[in-house]
């Protein structure tokens, strides 16, 4: 296949360091290089749409720590699979080309339930249009909805989105790790129930957004962070991420009616500083505000803030400016009418990055700093203490050893379900 990587055999730790140091480093790292603010063209009216799924989107290209080598698609299907939250009538996808130097020619797409590994499920493809075409260009720096497509779909559903680029299409928007095993094959595979000899991957390209369209009311809560947010430290193809098992607890629950948790976290972000990924503060206004339906956001965020100057130096902030960006998103959301509740930062003695220290005695003042902040801070809606959920009671500034990946930084699958179950379900109620 030309100009694809040989990842088919390759390990999940392989699949995230392969081509691009910065995967590896964005497991413990930090935020983007360019931020901007997305330009969505046929977008459909919001009334009834939700957010169900999606994945902030990063620059392929960004070259720290060292540029990528070039990748493209050229007369290939991209089959992706994405874990849904909550279900509804018709669905629409969103496109991303915020990255791209050039349009992105969508030469056709369609969505079906996944039947598992690369195949979809008998009697479920379904064509996506865009204005009635079966084929788009999405310009550079843009994002682009599909027509409503009438594919009825539940709660915690794996679709299937399957792209065909016929033409060469360098990449560009991408998110790093998906935590979720894609599939690349030559030629028009869009209809195919199977897929033969597919090539694996483990980014999401081109793809950002899943909405559902549905006639009962419901609310979306984005979860805005990092790599413990995104799920690195989880097991892939499981869902174990934390806003995944939050959203499984909802569904289960329903006391506090229909409630979406859709993530918006990416590996190495950071509050204020972009390299792998976007700043909080630059994306803010796409990733948590853009989500269709949004009610309520989660910030997880900053760990990054501080760690990141044990690589470079000249990129320390202080306390109090990480306090003044997260303070100046709580305001945007409180202008929204957007409930916010924030995350305290989890313990990280030990941790290491790239064999060097992530974790020091100044960083760990800081993190104690931010942490009282956030727990003394009366604009905010509710704090969840996730440092007090997590924290080993025997070495508080550590985390738990049933909790910990094995990295000091990241969440095992308990951890992950830890951090799931220290956020009240209450906390989403309609308010009387």
């Amino acid at each position: 296949m030309k100009h694809l990587l040989p990842l088919r055999r390759l390990s999940w730790n392989a699949l995230t360091r392969r081509g691009l140091m910065r995967s590896a480093l964005a497991a413990t790292l930090a935020g983007v290089l360019l931020s901007g603010c997305s330009l969505l063209r046929n977008q459909p009216p919001s009334s009834g749409w939700y957010a169900s799924w999606a994945a902030a989107q990063q620059d392929y290209n960004e070259p720290f720590p060292a540029p990528p080598p070039p990748l493209s698609f050229n007369n290939h299907t991209v089959r992706q699979i994405l874990h849904i939250s909550i279900g509804g009538e018709q669905v629409r996808v969103r496109f991303s080309n915020l990255f791209g130097k050039s349009s992105l020619k969508i030469d056709g797409a369609h969505i079906a339930r996944s039947a598992g590994g690369a195949s979809i499920a008998p009697g479920t493809d379904t064509e996506l249009k865009f204005s009635g075409s079966t084929s788009a260009e999405v310009a550079p720096g843009s994002e682009l909805w599909s027509d409503a497509a009438a594919l009825e779909v539940k709660p915690e559903d794996n679709l299937a989105v399957s792209v065909f680029l016929a033409s060469e299409t360098p990449v560009a928007t991408v998110h790093s790790i998906a935590l979720q095993t894609q599939y690349v094959v030559s030629g028009n595979a869009l209809s195919a129930e199977n897929l033969a000899q597919p090539e694996e991957r483990a980014s999401y390209y081109f793809v950002s957004g899943l909405d559902v369209q549905r006639s009962a009311q419901a609310r979306v809560v984005v979860a805005l962070g990092d790599s413990i947010t995104d799920g690195v430290g989880t097991t892939p193809n499981t869902n174990h991420r934390w806003p995944d098992i939050l959203s499984r607890r909802l569904q289960a629950d329903g006391s506090v009616g229909t409630v979406s948790v859709v993530n918006a976290g990416i590996a190495g972000g950071r509050i204020l500083t972009d390299a792998i990924g976007p700043k909080g503060v630059g994306r803010f206004d796409r990733d948590v505000l853009g989500q269709s339906g949004v009610s309520h956001v989660v910030f997880v965020l900053g760990i990054n803030d501080i760690g990141f100057p044990a690589f470079v130096p000249d990129q320390v902030v202080t306390v109090e400016q990480m306090t003044a960006g997260v303070q100046s998103m709580i305001d945007k959301a409180k202008a929204r009418g957007v409930k916010v509740l924030v995350g305290t930062l989890l313990p990280f003695k030990n941790a290491q990055a790239v064999g060097r220290p992530y974790y020091l005695p100044e960083f760990e003042a800081k993190r104690q700093a931010y942490n009282a902040w956030v727990r003394s801070n009366p604009g905010i809606d509710a704090v969840i203490d996730f440092d007090k959920a997590l924290q080993d009671p025997a070495d508080p500034l550590a985390l738990l050893p049933a909790y910990d990946s094995g990295d000091h930084l990241h969440p095992s699958d308990k951890g992950a379900e830890a951090i799931a179950n220290a956020v009240e379900l209450s906390l989403f109620k309609v308010a009387p």
